[in-house]
């Protein structure tokens, strides 16, 4: 028989602390037991006479352990206030190795902490480079033992807990024409994992991305109970309220399918949604399509081929004297561009007509051809933001505070063509940010998000 380790534990918290009856009559009782995936993390509460810095290691210690159940024993580490108003949910710190405690006066502990990164209440993390912080604890006696009154509002963990009891998770958004999926990746705690991602979704999409993207679920509608309940079977049932704005969703397919694949998490196997409590499970017919990186394209010689497999791409011809470099493509490989030397952006030539000049510049990035053909680059000049233009010479420039001062050297926008990435140098070096791109009715590029 195989022993979970909630089993064992709980057998050697029995042994210690009471006596095991060896008689008496059998009871039967009903209980749904929660299933549990995964070690779980047992919790010591405060010990009697425990000096300010042996409560902070404790309540850090009892802080990560709750991620695997619930926040009780840490509470017990909190003043009767703070305990009322911590909320674990908040966020969390993620910490390298190295925290050590101090002692400053009778009330107080500083916590240093080299910081690596931070998840927010709704599971966005940023990383960020090491930085050394100090987070500060305050207590008071309660009845003679040392509790905390104040601290940080959410959680401190260590990378490792982090790596451990986070799962990284997308919660799916649409395209603004409503064809295509779109990922919001967010990293929350594997225990109670549906209900944060279907919270998540009901909440909206992220700052960055929202300008970018819609959600066909209604304002107003909630999680009833704030809870998803998975099943032993993997069926998670999504209970949402009013039923009468679930019902009357006018995009209610999209709806369903924005949660189904949200939903994708280890441990569900099948999604149930139902308005209300006593209402039927709603089915949906989910064609939309999660777009995938396209297929790569490279010039080997005076040729352009597939990434890969080598074959030549159809319809384009010889590139001899061109000097074509970053060759780009959209999926279906029907529009093709390049580089000619360091600052024309070309049309590729076929068997009928030559190579076409679509934009020129100093020093342009490699480009990216996006799924309403529109094509992208910049030039060398710090500052001068993104250039998208078509076939038909359309033309379009975008900039945007956090591309201030920055020299551009390739950009790619995402298969969904609602986010673009961009490879730059700037005042802290090379990075590669990620932005929402925001298009008119008619897919015109209008602007780009933080």
């Amino acid at each position: 028989m195989t022993r979970r380790p909630w089993f064992c534990a709980a057998v050697c918290l029995l042994v210690a602390g009471c006596a095991i009856p060896s008689s008496g009559p059998v009871h039967h009782a009903d209980a749904q037991v929660d299933e549990v995936h995964g070690p779980v993390t047992v919790a010591q509460g405060p010990q009697p006479g425990a000096g300010p810095r042996a409560v902070v290691e404790g309540f850090l210690a009892a802080g990560a352990a709750g991620l695997t159940g619930d926040f009780d024993v840490a509470r017990q580490f909190l003043a009767p206030g703070a305990a009322r108003s911590w909320q674990p949910s908040a966020g969390a710190l993620v910490t390298g190795a190295g925290t050590t405690l101090e002692q400053s006066g009778d009330g107080q502990v500083v916590a240093t902490v080299t910081v690596l990164g931070e998840v927010d209440a709704g599971g966005r993390f940023t990383e960020g480079p090491a930085t050394v912080r100090t987070v500060l604890f305050d207590l008071v006696s309660v009845d003679g033992q040392w509790r905390i009154s104040a601290g940080p509002p959410g959680l401190v963990i260590t990378e490792r807990v982090f790596e451990q009891q986070y799962r990284r998770t997308p919660v799916y958004f649409l395209t603004p024409d409503r064809t295509a999926l779109v990922p919001d990746l967010r990293y929350f705690p594997v225990h109670n994992l549906a209900t944060s991602v279907v919270t998540a979704l009901l909440d909206g999409p992220s700052p960055w991305l929202r300008p970018a993207v819609v959600s066909a679920v209604p304002t107003g509608v909630r999680l009833r109970s704030q809870a998803v309940l998975v099943s032993s079977e993997g069926v998670a049932q999504v209970v949402l309220e009013p039923a009468s704005a679930v019902v009357s969703a006018p995009d209610r397919d999209l709806m369903l399918a924005q949660i189904t694949r949200s939903l994708a998490v280890p441990h569900v196997r099948s999604v149930e949604v139902r308005a209300g409590h006593d209402g039927a499970v709603l089915a949906a017919e989910d064609q939309l399509a999660t777009p995938v990186p396209g297929t790569g394209v490279v010039v080997v010689g005076d040729t352009l081929v597939v990434q890969g497999t080598g074959a030549p791409v159809d319809g384009v011809g010889s590139l001899a004297r061109l000097g074509i470099t970053a060759p780009a493509t959209d999926d279906d490989l029907t529009f093709v561009v390049g580089l000619s030397g360091t600052d024309r952006l070309v049309t590729l030539p076929t068997a009928t007509s030559g190579a076409r000049t679509l934009f020129a510049g100093p020093g342009l990035a490699r480009p990216s051809v996006d799924r309403h053909g529109w094509v992208w680059t910049a030039t060398s000049l710090a500052g001068s933001g993104l250039h998208a233009v078509t076939a038909d010479g359309r033309h379009v420039d975008l900039t945007a505070p956090w591309l201030a001062d920055h020299t551009i050297h390739a950009v790619r926008v995402c298969g969904d063509g609602t986010r673009v990435a961009v490879a730059s140098t700037g005042p802290a070096g090379l990075v590669v940010q990620v932005s929402g791109l925001v298009r008119d009715a008619g897919h015109v590029p209008a602007a780009l998000t933080d």
